[in-house]
C-alpha cells in the first residue's frame, strides 16, 4: 500500500498543543476584552455566495480570494470579516439595535503568495460600532482604549497608538489640485514606514506628481511635535478646504475624548503618515505599533468609514473598527519569544491509578472535575516512571497518586511536579484543592 507524505499546505498554520495552548489564552485575552466594552458576538459564514461577497471586491483583492463552483453554484471563501458584517447588517436591519456593536473573531482566507509570517488561512478578531444614518464622532475615540486594554493585558507597556484622520489628507489632495489622483497618493504615504521619505518621492514622480506638490506633501507629514502641536499647525496651515478643516476639527475632538477614556498619553499620537490604504476608509484612521518591534509592523489597524453596507441597501450606516491579525501576530511575537503561556497545560491535576480497579480513581476525578478542577487519569497500563515522565512532560502541575494503602486509609499522595514536594491528603475534595493551592 502506497504511503502518503503528511504534509499541509503552505501559508496554514498548523501548531503543537504547547502553542495552541499560547494561541488560545491570546485569543481568549482579546474576546474578553471586547465582551467587556460590551460588544456582542457575531460568526458569520466562512463560504458565501460568490456575487454577494464579492458586491465591492476588485484588483488585487478579488485576484486573491479563493472561488469555486459545487454543482451550479458560484462560492467563495471570507477574505476578511467586514464584507460578510456588511451583508449581515443589512440583512438583518430591523432585528438589530444601532449603534451595533460586535465582535468576530473567525478564520480569513487570502490566496497571496505564502512568506514568513502571511498566511493564506489565518484568524481575525475584529470590532465594530454601526450607526443607523450617524455615528457620533466620540465613538471613535473608545477604540484606542480597547487597543491599550488588550495590550496591557497581554503584558505589552511600550507601544503607541497611531491616529490620524483620512479627510485631512483627502482636503490636502483636493486643495493641491490632486483629488483624481488621492487613492494613489495615499496608497503611497501608507508605506512610508516600510520604504521611507526619498522611496517615497520617487513613487509619487512616478505616478506624474508635479515637484512642488510633492514637496508640499512631504512638508506636510513632516509636521513635529506632540498631538496637540500637529493640531494646532495643522489649523495655521492655510489650508483653505472644508474637506480638510473638518478632518482637523474631528481629530482634535477625536485627541480629547481619547485623554477622557482614560487612556495614557504615552500610548497614543497623531501621525500624519498613517494612511490606511484601503478604499473604504472615510475619517478616523488608526495603526498600533510595539515600540522596539517597528519592524513587525502594525499590530491592530482599522478607522472610520461611512457607508458600511451600500452594495447591499440605501440606508447609511457609518461605522468605526479595528482589526487585529492574529495569526500574523502570534508567529511574529512567538518568533521573538515575547509571549509567554500563562498555564502550559490544560489538566491541572493529573490522577496515577496504582490499583487495577479504577473504581475509585475514576470517582477521585469525577468529584475534582465537578469542583472545576481540569483533571486527567492516566490509564494506560505502564511503569510508575513513565506516568511521571507523561505528567512532566505535558507540564501537567500536580499529580495525584491514589493506590490500596491511600484508598485503606482514605487519603492520597500529592505533588508538585515542578517543586518535587509531596504531602498525604484526606480524600476530600476541599482538602484536596486547598492542599494544591498550597504546595
Amino acid at each position: 500500500m502506497n504511503k502518503t507524505e503528511p504534509r499541509t499546505l503552505a501559508g496554514i498554520m498548523e501548531l503543537l498543543p504547547s502553542e495552541q495552548i499560547l494561541f488560545n489564552q491570546i485569543k481568549q485575552t482579546i474576546e474578553n476584552t471586547y465582551q467587556k466594552f460590551g460588544f456582542l458576538p457575531l460568526d458569520t459564514p466562512i463560504l458565501e455566495l460568490s456575487e454577494v461577497l464579492l458586491a465591492k471586491a476588485g484588483g488585487e483583492t478579488e485576484k486573491q480570494i479563493y472561488r469555486f463552483t459545487k454543482g451550479e453554484t458560484d462560492l467563495s471563501l471570507r477574505f476578511d470579516l467586514t464584507v460578510p458584517l456588511s451583508k449581515y447588517v443589512a440583512k438583518n436591519y430591523g432585528n438589530l439595535s444601532f449603534p451595533f456593536r460586535r465582535y468576530q473573531i473567525g478564520k480569513v482566507y487570502r490566496g497571496e503568495k505564502p512568506q514568513k509570517g502571511r498566511y493564506r488561512e489565518l484568524y481575525q478578531c475584529d470590532i465594530d460600532i454601526i450607526g443607523d444614518e450617524e455615528l457620533d464622532i466620540i465613538h471613535d475615540a473608545e477604540l484606542p482604549s480597547i487597543i491599550e486594554t488588550i495590550l496591557k493585558e497581554l503584558g505589552f507597556e511600550d507601544f503607541t497608538i497611531c491616529i490620524n484622520n483620512r479627510k485631512i489628507l483627502n482636503g490636502l489632495f483636493e486643495n493641491l489640485g490632486q483629488k483624481e489622483r488621492a487613492q494613489d497618493i495615499l496608497r503611497i504615504i501608507d508605506k512610508i514606514e516600510k520604504i521611507g521619505k526619498e522611496a517615497i518621492q520617487e513613487e509619487l514622480i512616478k505616478i506624474g506628481l508635479p515637484h512642488e506638490k510633492i514637496q508640499k506633501i512631504i512638508k506636510f507629514i513632516e509636521i513635529e511635535g506632540d498631538s496637540d502641536e500637529k493640531i494646532q499647525k495643522l489649523e495655521i496651515l492655510g489650508i483653505e478646504n472644508e474637506i480638510y478643516q473638518k478632518g482637523v476639527e474631528e481629530l482634535k475632538q477625536v485627541v480629547k475624548n481619547i485623554r477622557l477614556f482614560g487612556v495614557s498619553e504615552n500610548h497614543f499620537k497623531v501621525d500624519l503618515t498613517i494612511a490606511r490604504g484601503l478604499d473604504y476608509y472615510t475619517g478616523t484612521v488608526y495603526e498600533t505599533f510595539l515600540n522596539d518591534y517597528r519592524q513587525i509592523g502594525s499590530i491592530c489597524s482599522g478607522g472610520r468609514y461611512e457607508n458600511l453596507a451600500q452594495y447591499y441597501t440605501d440606508k447609511k450606516l457609518p461605522g468605526v473598527g479595528i482589526s487585529i491579525g492574529l495569526t500574523r501576530l502570534f508567529y511574529q511575537l512567538n518568533q521573538l519569544n515575547l509571549i509567554k503561556a500563562k498555564q502550559k497545560a490544560i489538566s491541572q491535576v493529573l490522577i496515577i491509578p496504582m490499583i487495577e480497579n479504577l473504581e475509585e480513581p475514576i470517582k477521585l476525578a469525577t468529584n475534582l472535575r465537578k469542583a472545576g478542577i481540569k483533571t486527567e487519569i492516566y490509564l494506560s497500563n505502564k511503569k510508575v516512571k513513565a506516568k511521571f515522565k507523561y505528567a512532566d512532560k505535558l507540564k501537567i502541575p500536580y499529580v495525584i497518586v491514589i493506590g490500596e494503602d491511600e484508598i485503606n486509609k482514605k487519603e492520597v499522595t500529592i505533588k508538585n511536579m515542578e517543586t518535587g514536594e509531596e504531602k498525604k491528603v484526606k480524600i476530600e475534595v476541599d482538602e484536596m484543592i486547598k492542599e494544591i493551592t498550597r504546595l
